[in-house]
C-alpha cells in the first residue's frame, strides 16, 4: 500500500465538496482526509492499493453535485493512514 497526496482545483468549497467526498471514500473503505485549503483548492490524501486509485480518483472527480472540478494534481504523501476518512479543518 502507498499513501496519495491530491489537490483539487475547481469550484470545489462552499458546495458540499468535502462531505461527499468523505461520504464516498467511507463508503468504499478508503482511509484518509480531506480538507480545504486557503486558495480555494482541497487537500485529499488516501493509502490505498495502486489498483484502488483509479476508483479514488473518480470519487474525487465526482465530487458533489454543485462542484466544478477542474484538474486534479497527485503526489506521493508520506502519511500512512488507517483508519476512517475524514474531513480535517
Amino acid at each position: 500500500m502507498q499513501s496519495y497526496r491530491f489537490i483539487v482545483i475547481g469550484h470545489v468549497q462552499g458546495v458540499y465538496y468535502r462531505k461527499n467526498i468523505q461520504e464516498n471514500a467511507t463508503k468504499e473503505r478508503f482511509c484518509g482526509y480531506v480538507k480545504n485549503l486557503q486558495d480555494g483548492t482541497v487537500e485529499a490524501c488516501v493509502t490505498c492499493d495502486e489498483s484502488r486509485l483509479e476508483p479514488f480518483l473518480a470519487i474525487l472527480q465526482k465530487g458533489s453535485p454543485n462542484s466544478i472540478v477542474k484538474d486534479i494534481k497527485q503526489f506521493h504523501c508520506d502519511e500512512f493512514f488507517t483508519k476512517d476518512f475524514e474531513i480535517r479543518y
